[in-house]
Parts: structure tokens; sequence; C-alpha cells
């Protein structure tokens, strides 16, 4: 498989990119599903009809990683306190207070760009995730 290329503007990742960063990272996968728990037995390259997103605690220069959270769902506010960086299949808003309140952005609107499709989203503390 050929790794996605970096190209400007949006921040929005396709299925297939995630897929891919999903099945080469060194990060520790946390699957979220759409009720909010950590599912244990998720197939990270299921084909969703849903939004994914991709939430990790640490970047280093370019590079999101650390401890990752997959959310695989519909429509939620998904608290996120510790979130540094992140990625998504579709526009997700990110948040600097929990519940998706204050202070927000689009993730199609990212300042620093990463590597693999990722953001750079500093106090993050929730994400909201809008219908598909």
């Amino acid at each position: 498989m050929a790794s996605p290329v970096d190209e400007p503007g949006f921040a929005i990742i396709s299925d297939e990119e995630m897929d891919y960063f999903l099945s080469t990272t060194k990060a520790e996968l946390i699957f979220v599903g759409d009720n909010g728990e950590e599912r244990a037995f998720d197939n990270p390259l299921e084909k969703p009809a849903n939004t994914r997103v991709t939430y990790c605690n640490r970047r280093i220069n370019k590079v999101c990683g650390g401890q990752c959270h997959v959310y695989n769902g519909g429509a939620t506010c998904i608290n996120a306190s510790g979130t540094r960086c992140l990625a998504a299949t579709r526009n997700v808003g990110f948040c600097d207070r929990g519940g998706c309140k204050h202070s927000c952005n689009q993730l199609s609107t990212c300042g620093t760009r990463l590597d693999n499709g990722f953001c750079y989203t500093p106090g993050t503390k929730s994400i909201l995730v809008g219908t598909a």
C-alpha cells in the first residue's frame, strides 16, 4: 500500500489514509464505540459508514502518537482531555472545554498540519462529531 500524500488544504483524511495510519502506527490504540465505551475487539480496518476520529496525547515534531483513541460512530461530543493532535475522516470540531463548549475550531481549518493528515490541537478537551 502506498503511503498517503501530504497535500495543502483541508486536514480531513480519507478512510484509506486512516487505515494506513492504523496499520502502521506504533501508538497504543484504544478503540471507542458509538456509545463512548472502549471496545476491546474492534477491527480498525472495518469500513464504517460513520465518522472515524483518532485523537492522541503526544506530538513530537510532525508526528502524532503516544496513546491514541479511535472513535467510530455518529454525532456525539467526545470528552477528550489531554488530546494534543487528531485526525478524522470527516470534519469535526475540537474545543478547549469539556462538553463541546466555549472556544471551538474546525479540523478543516487546521493551523498546524502534522504527518499522516493529523492536526496539532493543543488544549483540546472535547471533540464534536457531527452527522455524516
